[in-house]
């Protein structure tokens, strides 16, 4: 039976391959993401690709008010929801705290705790009337390790964790279950937004290191949904094999 599987963040990067790796394994998608022009681009790659419904909407997480409206009509007109991936999220600056931009540590709370919860929060009554269903959010080893310069993103991705945690021991009672997926040095865009375009310096991250790659997370998170209902995966640290911490590598 195909599940109903709903990603945030779903246009590039991880979200992008969460997606392709649930539609290759039969299941139906609800995609959403900020940019409508990639949304329909995704969606006619994996309806051509493989026999699965694919609806999507566009959404700012951050927008409160607009997840709180759109997101119960997409799961209604989609018929329901069995999976959500909480996989929007975001870096802005690396900068010692004392001299970092505000913008950018209220972008990602924003973004990463803010929007989190109201995505989690409107999805979670419609597992709660079918008494099942699976979180997964995304949180990061930035969440275990803080690092240098990162001081507000280790911070909300800390808040993902103990928000997983707190959302499990709330729904202990029923059959969702909840999972926080915590990747290392993933290369994807992310380090290029992280330094707001600035490509050069985003692939110095990369350089020297033979980094994690976007689908290598999907398949740990199609794995995760595929356990039996007796089994729960609370937490999935991954790590590149030059990596010991969040933020300390060896490279070549």
């Amino acid at each position: 039976m195909c599940r109903r599987v709903f990603v945030t963040g779903a246009t590039s990067g991880i979200g992008k391959e969460i997606a392709i790796s649930f539609a290759q394994y039969g299941d139906n998608l609800l995609l959403c993401a900020r940019r409508e022009e990639k949304l329909a681009e995704l969606k006619a790659e994996l309806e051509a690709d493989y026999d699965v419904r694919v609806d999507t909407f566009t959404l700012d997480v951050r927008n409160r008010e607009e997840v709180e409206t759109k997101v119960p009509q997409a799961i209604k007109a989609f018929g329901g929801v069995d999976i959500l991936v909480n996989n929007a999220g975001l870096a802005q600056g690396l900068d010692d705290f004392q001299d970092s931009s505000i913008d950018d540590a209220v972008t990602m709370i924003d973004t990463n705790v803010k929007g989190l919860i109201y995505v989690a929060r409107k999805v979670l009554p419609f597992m709660m009337e079918q008494n099942s269903g699976h979180i997964i959010n995304m949180g990061s080893t930035a969440g275990i390790y803080a690092y240098a310069k990162g001081a507000v993103y280790c911070a909300t991705k800390a808040a993902v964790k103990t928000l997983s945690d707190g959302i499990r021991i709330d729904t202990i009672a029923t059959d969702i279950k909840v999972t926080t997926i915590q990747p290392g040095i993933v290369e994807t865009p992310f380090s290029e937004v992280r330094f707001h375009g600035d490509a050069q310096r985003a692939a110095s991250v990369y350089a020297g290191i033979d980094a994690i790659q976007p689908e290598d997370v999907a398949d740990i998170v199609l794995y995760v949904s595929n356990q039996p209902k007796r089994v729960q995966i609370s937490d999935v640290t991954i790590m590149a094999n030059q990596q010991a911490t969040g933020f300390m590598v060896h490279k070549k």
